[in-house]
């Protein structure tokens, strides 16, 4: 397990716990009361940290490197049943956005999500998760194939926004990105949007608008990352924590503003603490948003989504 700044003290406690077991196997000293206080002391500091996390501190939980990706989201929701699809038809297959077909809990989804890599190898494969236009254009033509067939579509967002490369705006980034909004706006079938780990800008945008936009616990969405927001603002990244609390981009702060339908909780500690939960809590929450959409009109499917992306950024002085 690796660890972030702020869980050094619960390190400390886990390397004590274990130390004291190891004692307690090697030798004839009972240490199960010394092994017990440790352990009640761990479990205090755990929901004290994680229970007054700060924006930067989920912004880092986020980007945790033992954090589950999409395509590990897609293997444990769909129990093995995921068919991945690739290519745009028109330039060529972008590593960093996913998609195909699966079933969750019976019922078939076309999944579509950004895929970062596990490693430095992979990372470089799946281009950190930023997709090229051809990403975006995957992205289209697998919902439109959904939209043909009346199936569902389900999209996992994690990634630091689109690529920025000079060769994906000469073949059209914002062109694409845009035309994906547009076109998802009146899509003729359900669309379920879940924010598994980054939102960053456009490039979260460009698969995430949805009938349900759901985040996980320790996750973020916003127009700019804090980095980028602080470099802009302050001329440094030094700043990046008091961006981050005033960007508003956690999933509390999202909700409370009414841009996204609901939180879904993580173990205590993060999503990559108790995989297996995180999944379930997914896959609970597809299945519910799925049942609450399902028996809709086409006609009020659309309109009912149109009047929610109308009514954000409403308010009164």
């Amino acid at each position: 397990m690796e660890y972030l700044d702020f869980e050094l003290p619960i390190k400390e406690l886990e390397d004590q716990l274990d130390k004291c077991q190891i004692i307690g196997q090697e030798s004839d000293v009972d240490v199960s009361n010394t092994c017990k206080q440790i352990e009640k002391k761990l479990e205090e500091t755990k929901k004290k940290i994680y229970k007054n996390l700060t924006a930067w501190q989920r912004v880092q939980l986020s980007r945790h490197p033992n954090r589950p990706y999409t395509l590990e989201h897609i293997t444990n929701i769909t129990n093995g049943t995921f068919l991945e699809l690739f290519g745009d038809r028109g330039f060529k297959d972008d590593k960093a956005m996913v998609g195909g077909l699966g079933q969750i809990n019976g019922q078939s989804f076309m999944i579509i999500g950004q895929q970062k890599g596990i490693n430095t190898k992979m990372r470089q494969y799946r281009n950190f998760g930023m997709a090229n236009p051809e990403g975006y254009r995957k992205a289209l033509r697998l919902m439109k194939m959904a939209e043909k067939f009346n199936i569902p579509v389900l999209t996992l967002i994690d990634t630091p926004g689109a690529y920025p490369g000079l060769e994906a705006e000469e073949r059209g980034q914002g062109e694409a990105i845009a035309r994906n909004i547009f076109e998802m706006a009146r899509l003729k079938t359900p669309i379920i949007s879940v924010i598994i780990g980054e939102g960053a800008s456009g490039g979260a945008l460009g698969i995430g608008v949805g009938d349900r936009v759901y985040m996980l616990e320790n996750t973020w969405y916003s127009v700019i990352s804090p980095e980028s927001c602080s470099s802009i603002l302050w001329r440094s990244w030094e700043y990046k924590e008091q961006a981050a609390e005033a960007l508003k981009l956690t999933s509390f702060d999202m909700k409370k503003q009414k841009l996204i339908d609901d939180i879904i909780p993580e173990p205590l500690g993060g999503a990559h603490y108790d995989k297996e939960t995180t999944f379930k809590s997914v896959a609970e929450y597809v299945t519910k948003a799925f049942n609450e959409l399902k028996d809709l009109s086409t006609k009020d499917l659309v309109a009912q989504r149109m009047d929610k992306y109308s009514k954000m950024g409403e308010f009164k002085e």
